[in-house]
């Protein structure tokens, strides 16, 4: 929300400067986000031009002697067709920037003539379009003073954010209101508009509507024989300031009213209507060529305002093209209407059509300001562009009915810590246009017609205090916890963290995409049922809660590649939904690396073969970052299983799932089924995982956070190698288990290093290779200590996987 400096003093009678406006404005609750205090225009003079003779070398241009106040007259090169002696504009010396062509003025040589400067157009200056000549002023405009403070342009322009629960403050006079109520100044107000009225408005309306809420009010008048031209100079101003184009008097005077009262207003080239007005729901397939030149396929969601030959106005939201006033408009039809929030919100979305009047529509307008607001426009239209007013026609408006809020003046102190009198939170709330009623320490409060967010007490506790001033809450420590260094964080919220470090330590980086995907995507990832779809979607490819983080990340990894840097590793840890229920809602650690993106390092083979990489990724990639998250988190590694295969979205012979224990789902890994690739438009080589943070069993409780002591056993550890042949449908892991399981005292590790197929071991057979580690504890080991445990291994083996000792 802009607005300028002196349009707010228009509303608002105060001597403060524009940095006490601006902090009072960010106490309150209406932060300021930028303020253009407009020293650009501070170097732009008021010049004389002493004389105007033909350049030597062209036609069209001239050199100028120019006076600028400052001594001697100054030689500027001008090509203006205005530009002659005796004119009075604004110069731009060298070293001036000048916004209208983003330029910055040098000493320059024009065709062998040196210029000195420049005599500025209008549209140099972003006063207006108009670039046909230089700024003519009158004769007895002040030679060498500032031309921004002659023409105004020196009025600091205020930028404030606006949260959407204050509709108020989308006008100047809401935020003057605020102002004002903080001890700011004091609120002016206008008298109320007085003209003659002529006769009835002819045109007539009717709501046709199957819900009175969509349209609860409706005016219309008429006024005959106006004459539309440019605004005036200060309107236009205004409107530029806060970067609207001025386009005629009547449209400006509607976007002037959109700021300066918050009242959204729309005027209808009376000529063009044929016949009376309805408002309804538009038709199936019914079409509007709308004022921003685009057409607009509508449908029964839809409220319009239409004529005998059919839709004029989208209500709320836009104006049609062919009902709209130019410089041949005579007789007007000003509209000022009250339309539903919630179908203003989600027709604009629909047609994707952004405006000031569906911001404003949308988020809640001064219903009793209909009528005073069609008053207002109507006094504004009479003034600059004449003419005779009809009756006005008011239709649907049943009144405004206040709602009441009990309000216990104890509830300031319950929520906010604040020690604010009753007295003074009454006077408060009054100042901000609420009656109170009653005595003692609980009153009633009756809401304004302009605050449709206030429903609560919470909400009239945070108005006294915005008011009387957050920063009068002092700081206060929260409260100590029961014991020493008690643990603060859950241990979800801890896994989350430990995943996301365990990660980014593997050369990842976090991602952050939609949890809303399209439904193609969340089908063919185990979703897309129902109950989670999104029943107003931001956008049509966003209509369904994500099942997994694998859709976003895949695609975000194609975008990168899309882009030149296909080498991408990216992570997430966030949520997916497998239901509605809240326990439907899991906490997974996912993540994709794609091209050569593995932890060994990206790039070519032939300049990273040294360290290992440059190999494209592939499941065992996948499967160390899922095993990392999980040993981060703290589970204990020697429980853990994996078995091949995995969803049907991985690849059936390239992927696993890790379990603890033979029913407990910890997460899956692998490389991507090619269909699934083919069906998001994803290539390369690309591996992923997903580990289920929440399926983690809590930490057993320990009597002591005290580490224990340290442990080492004083004996070498010693490593063997053995190969066994096995069918090719045995899993490695399960002679690791096998293996480990041999003896559990000495044996603490155990990896496998190779795997073989050919003839030599076997149609259908596979040799596989690993190593175990062997760590003595309580002696240094014999010969026939490793040939008994060699025999544990071998027979551990063969009775678990079938296997026999290579020979």
């Amino acid at each position: 929300m802009k607005f300028t400096l002196s349009w707010l003093k228009e509303h608002l009678e105060t001597d403060a400067t524009l940095d006490e406006i601006c902090a009072r404005l960010t106490e309150i609750g209406l932060e300021v986000e930028d303020v253009d205090d407009k020293a650009a225009f501070k170097p732009f003079v008021i010049a004389r031009v002493v004389s105007a003779e033909k350049h030597p070398q062209a036609d069209r241009l001239k050199v100028l002697m120019v006076d600028t106040g400052a001594g001697a007259p100054v030689q500027v090169v001008c090509g203006a067709p205005n530009a002659r002696a005796g004119l009075v504009g604004a110069f731009a010396a060298p070293g001036t920037y000048v916004p209208g062509i983003d330029v910055t003025l040098a000493v320059g040589n024009i065709r062998g003539v040196e210029s000195r400067g420049m005599m500025c157009s209008e549209k140099e200056l972003e006063i207006s379009d108009n670039h046909d000549g230089i700024i003519d002023l009158p004769d007895d405009a002040p030679v060498g003073t500032s031309y921004a403070t002659y023409a105004h342009l020196d009025d600091p322009v205020i930028e404030i954010n606006l949260t959407p629960n204050r509709p108020d403050c989308t006008s100047i006079h809401g935020i003057a209101r605020d102002l004002a109520a903080s001890g700011l100044g004091t609120l002016k107000t206008r008298p109320a508009p007085s003209f003659a009225v002529e006769g009835e408005t002819p045109v007539k309306l009717t709501l046709d509507l199957d819900d009175p809420r969509l349209c609860p009010g409706f005016s219309l008048r008429l006024v005959r024989g106006v004459k539309n031209g440019p605004s005036p100079r200060w309107m236009q101003q205004r409107l530029l300031a806060i970067g609207l184009r001025p386009i005629n008097a009547l449209v400006d005077i509607t976007n002037y009213m959109t700021f300066d009262q918050g009242r959204p207003m729309h005027v209808f080239d009376a000529a063009k209507v044929k016949g009376n007005l309805t408002v309804r729901r538009a038709k199936e397939g019914e079409t509007v060529l709308a004022l921003d030149q685009r057409e607009y396929k509508l449908g029964p969601s839809n409220v319009v305002i239409s004529d005998e030959d059919g839709v004029e106005s989208i209500g709320g939201i836009m104006g049609g093209e062919h009902s709209g006033c130019d410089e041949n408009t005579v007789d007007v039809l000003i509209e000022s209407a009250l339309w539903d929030p919630m179908n203003i919100a989600k027709s604009g979305r629909s047609l994707g059509i952004i405006t000031d009047a569906r911001y404003r529509f949308e988020r809640g307008v001064d219903p009793e300001y209909m009528v005073p607001g069609l008053e207002r426009t109507t006094e504004l239209v009479l003034e600059l562009c004449g003419g005779t007013a009809a009756k006005a026609e008011v239709v649907g408006y049943k009144g405004y009915e206040p709602k009441i809020v009990d309000f216990p003046y104890s509830e300031i102190k319950r929520l906010t810590g604040l020690d604010v009198s009753n007295e003074e939170s009454s006077t408060i709330l009054t100042r901000l246009g609420f009656t109170v009623s009653g005595s003692g320490e609980r009153v009633s409060v009756a809401v304004p017609s302009w605050r449709p967010d206030v429903d609560g007490k919470a909400d009239l506790v945070e108005e006294v205090m915005r008011i009387h001033g957050v920063d009068n809450i002092k700081p206060a420590p929260l409260e100590s916890h029961a014991a020493v260094n008690g643990k603060i964080l859950t241990t979800l919220q801890i896994r989350t963290r430990s995943a996301k470090r365990a990660l980014a330590s593997r050369g990842m980086l976090e991602a952050v995409t939609w949890s809303f995907i399209p439904e193609d995507q969340a089908k063919l990832f185990g979703g897309g049922s129902p109950a989670l779809k999104l029943a107003n979607p931001i956008a049509a490819e966003m209509s369904d809660m994500r099942p997994s983080l694998l859709p976003g990340l895949l695609t975000a990894a194609q975008r990168n590649a899309d882009k030149g840097y296909g080498d991408v590793a990216i992570f997430e840890v966030s949520g997916t939904y497998e239901n509605d229920r809240p326990e439907g809602q899991r906490r997974v650690a996912g993540g994709i690396r794609r091209g050569t993106a593995s932890l060994s390092g990206a790039g070519r083979a032939w300049s990273n073969t040294a360290k290992g990489g440059g190999k494209p990724v592939d499941v065992f990639d996948a499967k160390a970052d899922a095993l990392a998250v999980i040993e981060a988190c703290g589970l204990p590694m020697g429980n853990i299983q994996i078995e091949q295969g995995g969803p049907e979205w991985y690849h059936p012979g390239r992927s696993g799932t890790i379990k603890m224990g033979p029913k407990v789902v910890l997460g899956y890994f692998g490389e991507f089924h090619p269909l699934t690739l083919e069906a998001l438009d994803v290539s390369g080589a690309l591996c992923g995982f997903e580990v289920y943070l929440d399926a983690m069993a809590e930490p057993k409780k320990k009597a002591t956070r005290t580490k224990p002591a340290l442990d080492l056993s004083p004996f070498q550890a010693v490593k063997r190698d053995f190969a066994f042949v096995v069918d090719k449908t045995v899993e490695a892991g399960a002679i690791i288990k096998a293996a480990t399981g041999a003896d559990r005292k000495l044996i603490t590790g155990v990896n496998v290093f190779d795997i073989f197929e050919g003839a030599s071991v076997g149609e259908g057979r596979k040799s596989v290779a690993i190593e175990v580690q062997i760590q003595p504890v309580e002696r240094t080991l014999t010969d026939e200590d490793f040939e008994a445990l060699t025999q544990k291994i071998v027979a551990s083996v063969t009775k678990f996987t079938g296997g026999v000792l290579r020979s």
